[in-house]
């Protein structure tokens, strides 16, 4: 797919907040930026989340780590990545501290800054709010990255919101590889979930021989139950301990079954 002219301009700024971007929440939400308006300086990814039911734009692998971890997390309510700030705090805040104001190259127009993202938070039934940069740990030696971070670090201070910089020394290693692992099998077809929460309590041993075992006594396609067991997981049915790498020779007295009530929670 070819990508859209990059460069800004007054007239295309006012395109963008005419068309609602940065603008509305979950399914609704729609980024100031998506991987079409950037020019690729690495991978970018798309991504159906399991919270809002929607598309997001990571920009690098790093921001998908942490898309895949605020997807994951019980407490996070929403996600709005690529989240743009208000232009004129940002210039005006520049403008005090003496720091260069970020601006398109070509037509020197002061670009509208975003925010990677931004997280609406469910803290013990109170909702708080999140702002959060991902970098990687070598590129905060730059002095420019720095200048333009403490221009968002002051904007979202002044909003008093919660704002700080992530970089991969804060991402679990052993966390993401599973939750990349189950990802795609949290919109499974799941009709034969049923099936395999009846046979669950008959299992015992390694669990691998277990699931080819139900895939041959039901005459399921070869590989069904290992992403019924997938979907269990990404449902929060099934529970392992994510801290260490899912595998399909794991003990099945290590893998515990929600209580019933919980389930229904974790369904709804």
């Amino acid at each position: 797919m070819a990508k859209r002219q990059t460069g800004w301009t007054e007239a295309k700024i006012n395109r963008y907040l005419k068309a609602g971007r940065g603008k509305g929440e979950l399914y609704n939400y729609k980024p100031w930026l998506t991987i079409q308006d950037v020019p690729s300086t690495g991978r970018v990814h798309r991504a159906v989340g399991w919270k809002t039911s929607r598309q997001h734009h990571l920009l690098s692998d790093l921001e998908f780590s942490y898309f895949c971890l605020c997807d994951w997390a019980d407490d996070v309510i929403d996600i709005r990545e690529q989240f743009p700030l208000d232009r004129e705090m940002t210039m005006r805040m520049a403008d005090e501290k003496g720091i260069k104001h970020p601006k398109d190259n070509k037509s020197s127009t002061p670009i509208v800054m975003t925010t990677d993202f931004f997280l609406v938070v469910n803290n013990n039934e109170k909702v708080n709010y999140k702002a959060r940069t991902l970098k990687h740990s070598e590129d905060l030696n730059d002095k420019r990255t720095m200048e333009k971070f403490e221009i968002e670090r002051e904007y979202w201070e002044k909003q008093g919101i919660d704002w700080a910089i992530v970089t991969e020394h804060e991402i679990p290693t052993n966390l993401i590889d599973n939750l990349k692992f189950i990802r795609h099998s949290f919109d499974t077809d799941i009709k034969d979930f049923n099936v395999f929460l009846t046979e669950w309590d008959k299992f015992a041993g390694e669990l691998l021989p277990n699931l080819k075992y139900l895939d041959a006594k039901y005459n399921f396609e070869i590989g069904t139950s290992i992403t019924l067991y997938k979907y269990a997981l990404a449902k929060k049915i099934l529970m392992v301990d994510m801290s260490k790498r899912i595998t399909l020779h794991e003990d099945v007295q290590n893998i515990k079954l929600q209580k019933p009530s919980a389930m229904n929670k974790r369904w709804a």
